[in-house]
Formats: structure tokens, C-alpha cells, sequence
């Protein structure tokens, strides 16, 4: 007999029936860019422009800008720490609190998301010193009337992140999933950084396995 507490996972739930269908229309208000992190980052991209505060959007929303179309619930923007400190004084209180007193990570209170802030000069992972950190936000380009950064650089950074934090792996399948989904190729490895070059080619390889076995 299985153990009582064990009961819901062997059956389906009434409350997992409404996540399910909460889900559901979370993903279609997302792709729709109706969903309340859409928001988000369409304020909180104004704000920084209207500012004059560098940033690039980075985390799994550029992932999808890039090409590879997922859902998340939060927001990552790459500023320095001088832009942080001026975002904070700007617009704490008004319209953002901080997640923690002195938090990097922020909440846009209009639409209740997590809003965090990644550390230009910072590593990323496991946060020890390695060949690769995030970047000055000034490598973004202007598309659109937002902050991208180039596509080696959304690499470069997971890359670095899944290689060394265990609990980070999803970044390493994010990587994969790019290449599969925006066809990149595999040459692009040479504009990589030498430390995550072989990652890259492995990912690649598993990516080409993948769309033989959709076909």
C-alpha cells in the first residue's frame, strides 16, 4: 500500500487540474506578449531607456528574443552596479520594491514579477572566478526599441553557468534548444570563448540527434 503522503503523486488532483489549466493560459498569454512578465519587461525596458541607464536583457527572455521560445515567469536585465544604484533611487517606491532590503533582485508591483538584476564584472554559475563574466551592458545592441545582447553572448554566459554549477544544468539545455530551435551553426564555436567552445560542439551534436528524432 502506498504511503498516505505519497497519495497525490499517484493520482491526478483537483488542485493539480487548476495549475494545469492556469498554465495553460499563462503559456498563451506569453506567447501572445499579453502575460503579466511581458509587462514587465516592456516597463521596466522604458523605465531604463527613459533613465539612460545601460542594461541588456539577458536570461531566458532572451532566449526567446533569440530564437528559442519558452516561458518564464521573471525578468533578467544585465546593468552595472552604478545603473542598479540609479534605478533604485529612481524608482523604488515607485512602482518596484527591493525583494529583500538590499537585494540586486527587484519586484514590479504593477504585475507582481520578479525583476532580476545580474552584475556586470560578476561570474555567472557558481559565481568563482572564471574565463567568462557578465559583461558591460554596453555590448547590447538597440533592436526594436530594446537591449539585446548578441547571441554569443547569451551563449557564452549559459554555457559558462550550466559548466559550473550543478544546479544550473537547465542553462546547458537552454543552449541546446537555441541551436536547435534558431539553426545555429556549429562554426559558431570559434566566436565563443576557448573555455566553452567544446561544450558548444557537444550541444550541437545533441541538437542535430534531436531534430532527426522529430523528423
Amino acid at each position: 500500500m502506498a504511503h498516505p503522503e505519497l497519495s497525490q503523486y499517484l493520482h491526478v488532483t483537483e488542485a493539480q487540474a487548476r495549475r494545469f489549466e492556469e498554465g495553460v493560459r499563462n503559456a498563451g498569454d506569453f506567447f501572445m506578449e499579453r502575460a503579466p512578465v511581458n509587462l514587465a519587461l516592456e516597463a521596466v525596458c522604458a523605465d531604463l531607456e527613459r533613465d539612460g541607464i545601460p542594461y541588456a536583457i539577458a536570461g531566458a527572455m532572451a532566449l526567446n528574443l533569440h530564437g528559442y521560445r519558452r516561458v518564464t515567469v521573471d525578468v533578467d536585465i544585465l546593468i552595472t552596479a552604478e545603473g542598479l544604484a540609479e534605478f533604485k533611487r529612481r524608482h523604488l517606491g515607485l512602482g518596484y520594491v527591493e525583494r529583500f532590503p538590499g537585494s540586486k533582485g527587484l519586484r514590479n508591483t504593477e504585475h507582481n514579477v520578479a525583476i532580476d538584476f545580474l552584475m556586470s564584472g560578476e561570474f555567472p554559475g557558481d559565481g568563482k572566478p572564471k574565463p567568462i563574466r557578465f559583461p558591460d551592458p554596453s555590448v547590447a545592441e538597440l533592436v526594436g526599441g530594446k537591449r539585446l545582447l548578441p547571441t554569443v553572448w547569451v551563449i557564452n554566459l549559459k554555457l559558462a553557468s550550466g559548466l559550473s554549477a550543478e544546479h544550473r544544468q537547465k542553462d546547458l539545455v537552454d543552449v541546446q534548444e537555441l541551436i536547435k530551435h534558431a539553426s545555429l551553426p556549429l562554426e559558431l564555436a570559434d566566436e565563443l570563448d576557448p573555455s566553452v567552445r567544446e561544450e558548444y560542439a557537444r550541444r550541437w551534436r545533441l541538437a542535430q540527434i534531436a531534430l532527426l528524432d522529430e523528423r
